[in-house]
Formats: C-alpha cells, structure tokens, sequence
C-alpha cells in the first residue's frame, strides 16, 4: 500500500547552519495535499536537492518569529510569484508575520499574481486551524521565549467501506448504502434496520502527526500530542546542557523523550539540533534511554505516520 500521511524533512538545525544541516523546514503530504511546516532559509534548496514540489504546496504553518524558522519565507513566496503561479496560498502564523511579508513586498515593489491569505494563529489553548475532508490541522501553545505554536495534523475518517457480499446478498436499497457509507444506520418504510456494523467495514485507526517546533520541557503537552502516531519534538541540547536548555527556553533529547513517553506517541523523531553537536549519535542514545521508539530525523528522509 502506497503511504499518503508522511513528513519529509528539509532542516534539522537550530540557530547556526553547520555540519551540513539546514534550519528547520519539513513538508507533509496528505494525500495530494502539500503542506509547509516552518519556512528555514535554505528550504528552496533543499527541496530542489530531494526533489519535493513546491509548486503544490498551497498551506504554510509558521511556528514562531525566530529566523530559523522563517527566514526562508519571504524567498519562497518571491519565487511563486516569479513563477507566475496563480493558485491560491494561505499562511497560518503568528501576529507580525504579516506585517513582516507586506513590508518587505511594498519596498521591493512586489506584487503578487496569486491570491495569499494570511491567518493570525492564537497560542493559547488547542485552536482549529484548518479543516478539510480527510484531515484536520491544530495549533497548540509551546512555551519558548517568543508566542510560539506547536501544530497537530489529526486524520478524520472518510467514507465506510461496504462488505459487497452482504449487499449483494440482502439487496440493500442505495438509500440504505448511502447512509451507511456516512456511518449512519438506516431504516426503511417498511421498518427494517440496516446497521453500520453490519454492512460495513470496520473502520482503520485514525492517523495524527505533532511538531513541537521550539519549547521548553512542557508536560503539559501531552493533552494535545497524546497518543500521536509521530512526534517531532525539538532536542535542541544533551542533559549536561540542561541548565543552557531551560535558560534558552529549549529541551535536552531526554526531556523531548520524557514527553514522548508521558504522552504515550508510537514514534519520536528527534530534530532542532544545536550547532555545537558534529555528531548527533549521543543524543539519539540519551533519548533511547527513556523512549526507545525514538529516531533521528535525517534530512532529506520521509517518514511515514
């Protein structure tokens, strides 16, 4: 079965590009939607070298106003409109980013032939930010030095499939069919029930990918990423910089793995590394201590949810 709920990443680095990773960016496909997590300055590269279209992004979230996280932003929207594009584009981020993107494009004399939307995000509490019919996309607040969102992207169960057999068999009307594909049961005039668990398929689990961009060790994530599929949570230090981490409003990869576990998620992918680490191995062993499910995420590198 061909994967189509999967996150690739374009940057796994905090603060300083070096050591051959690139400031955070990463894209997740649903289907055949594209969706932008975080815009770092080298992000047009990147997918160029791992070769993911932004032509079909149409939705970007922005996490926070730290430059790792959106100075590639203003590039990419110049290079839309450079490329002529038309279709629509709807960026989810925090106050001033607008005033950000509108400032730069008056002074530069750009003017944009696609329509851009831009939606203030809210980081206080879980808040709905976009709906659609197979997903459905959530801010919820991190604790960082600036407003900052992490976002939950929650699967949401489609049409039931039918178990044509007994359909067949029992010459079940499309009235009743219809509604049982709607997860409705149904009864006719003449008074018979057609129930759901009967006629239909049970219906598979549902899917959820969480980013917690940049955060301090916050057990109170765990009521929004609870039970997550995937999580990316930052690891920005190891334990013996754990002092560094909480002045910086950041987490070592044992508190990302603490989380993790407290939130009972299937997988942790770690990322947000700091530029003082050549070698990321160490981190991944700190956070497979206490979560063992736990991965480096890899540039370049897709991972299904």
């Amino acid at each position: 079965m061909i994967p189509d709920f999967e996150v690739t990443i374009l940057g796994n680095t905090s603060s300083i590009p070096v050591h051959g990773r690139h400031h955070t960016a990463q894209v997740v496909r649903f289907g055949q939607d594209f969706l932008l997590l975080d815009c770092g300055e080298a992000m047009q590269l990147q997918a160029r070298a791992y070769k993911v279209k932004v032509s079909k992004i149409n939705t970007i979230f922005i996490s926070h106003l730290h430059g790792d996280h959106y100075y590639g932003l203003i590039g990419l929207l110049s290079s839309y409109s450079l490329g002529k594009r038309t279709t629509p584009l709807t960026i989810f981020g925090p106050k001033g980013l607008d005033e950000i993107i509108t400032t730069n494009f008056r002074y530069s004399n750009t003017k944009l032939p696609y329509p851009l939307e831009f939606v203030e995000t809210d980081n206080k509490g879980m808040n709905l930010l976009l709906q659609t019919p197979r997903y459905d996309v959530f801010s919820f607040p991190l604790k960082h030095r600036l407003p900052t969102t992490g976002f939950l992207i929650k699967e949401k169960h489609g049409l039931r499939s039918m178990i044509k057999e007994l359909i067949q068999k029992n010459k079940v009307p499309l009235e009743a069919i219809q509604s049982l594909r709607q997860g409705n049961d149904y009864t006719d005039a003449n008074g018979k029930l057609y129930k759901v668990k009967a006629y239909t398929h049970p219906l598979p689990p549902l899917r959820s990918y969480a980013y917690c961009s940049d955060t301090i060790y916050n057990p109170e994530l765990k009521q929004y990423i609870q039970h997550a599929d995937l999580l990316y949570h930052e690891s920005t230090f190891m334990e013996d910089n754990v002092e560094r981490a909480a002045t910086t409003y950041h987490s070592t990869a044992k508190q990302a793995a603490e989380i993790a576990k407290l939130s009972n998620v299937k997988k942790l992918l770690l990322g947000h590394f700091s530029s003082r680490y050549t070698e990321l191995n160490p981190l991944l062993q700190e956070a497979k201590s206490v979560f063992p499910n736990s991965i480096l995420s890899e540039e370049g590198q897709t991972y299904v949810v």
